[in-house]
């Protein structure tokens, strides 16, 4: 991973880094402000404006994030002509954002020209859909990292916090974005004032791009067994190709007998429902993010048919893969329900 972050202009006497903030409708705020802070707080330390910002939306109009907060922008992409950092704010249903042609051919140029662009939260699905990630190491947020790889299985796609490659930097979102900013500002001006500016955000731990976004799985589940937490590791690596009860047990030493005492204890019920579970959990969320067909879902989900999957599907939500389906673009309102544009530039 090459560490750039743009090139430095000069007007007048002071070098100045111009960022543009493209931000979709239902962004997410807390990436948004996560990124501004950083470098409005490095212009007060260095008393001067290196960093000077503007925000973008696809038309010019307010947007509203997804925290139900509107904020006005300068204007829309079709003004944005140069910056030496663009990024792409998004936050959820991005996969169902309408896409300008005229924004890829913006970032295309922007690219030829040697500018850092990139993606907060999840922006790099906009970066993926313009063939802006192609060769590029990138992140998204972990709850869309499955569906990205389903979607664009040839991008190097990580879990990790955020990362930079050449000029293309993205990062997970939330506190993920301070984290990549402060990053920037290392490269720019040295660790020193990155440290600097961490201290006035009264952020104590900079974390590196490589820091896991989620918790450990002991956390998550309060459990500390290491048996049954391998075991729960090796079922969400198998969710396409499900494995039995016994070649799970086998894999963590057990017989099938103490592996199924050990998930009675801990979850009350056997590890085939446990990994049921995962596996129904992993179909909605692609149903929900992806315009896959169902039985892509149900074979991506370790399913061998349509009608094994509906079947299991209606008893653990109450409703077919369909029908879960139409009632999430339906509760999303008309904007969401609408089909996602293909976007050729």
């Amino acid at each position: 991973m090459t560490d750039t972050a743009g090139t430095r202009r000069n007007t007048g006497d002071i070098e100045t880094q111009r960022v543009a903030l493209v931000l979709l409708d239902q962004f997410s705020m807390i990436a948004f402000t996560s990124t501004i802070e950083p470098i409005r707080i490095a212009n007060r330390v260095l008393g001067r404006d290196f960093y000077d910002w503007k925000t973008y939306s696809l038309d010019g109009a307010p947007v509203t994030a997804s925290n139900g907060c509107k904020l006005s922008v300068d204007g829309s992409v079709s003004e944005l002509q140069d910056a030496d950092i663009t990024l792409i704010c998004a936050g959820v249903d991005v996969e169902r954002v309408s896409l300008p042609r005229d924004l890829g051919v913006t970032l295309r140029r922007l690219n030829a020209r040697g500018r850092t662009y990139g993606a907060i939260c999840t922006g790099s699905y906009v970066l993926a859909r313009y063939h802006l990630l192609d060769g590029r190491r990138c992140t998204i947020h972990w709850e869309n990292i499955r569906s990205f790889r389903e979607e664009f299985p040839d991008i190097d796609i990580s879990a990790d916090l955020f990362a930079i490659d050449r000029n293309c930097i993205t990062c997970a979102g939330g506190m993920a974005a301070l984290d990549m900013m402060l990053r920037v500002i290392a490269i720019q001006h040295g660790a020193y004032l990155a440290h600097e500016v961490a201290e006035v955000a009264l952020y104590q731990n900079m974390r590196s791009g490589e820091s896991a976004q989620r918790h450990d799985l002991e956390s998550r589940t309060g459990i500390s067994n290491v048996k049954i937490l391998d075991a729960i590791r090796i079922m969400d690596l198998h969710i396409e190709d499900p494995l039995s009860c016994q070649q799970l047990a086998m894999t963590v030493n057990l017989s099938p007998r103490q592996l199924e005492r050990l998930f009675r204890r801990h979850f009350d019920c056997t590890p085939g429902q446990y990994y049921l579970k995962l596996r129904l959990e992993t179909a909605r969320d692609l149903l929900r993010r992806t315009n896959r067909a169902v039985l892509d879902v149900a074979i991506a989900c370790g399913f061998a048919s349509t009608s094994h999957f509906t079947k299991c599907y209606r008893e653990r939500y109450g409703c077919t893969p369909t029908e879960e389906r139409q009632s999430y673009f339906w509760a999303q309102g008309p904007r969401k329900a609408a089909a996602r544009q293909v976007v050729a530039v």
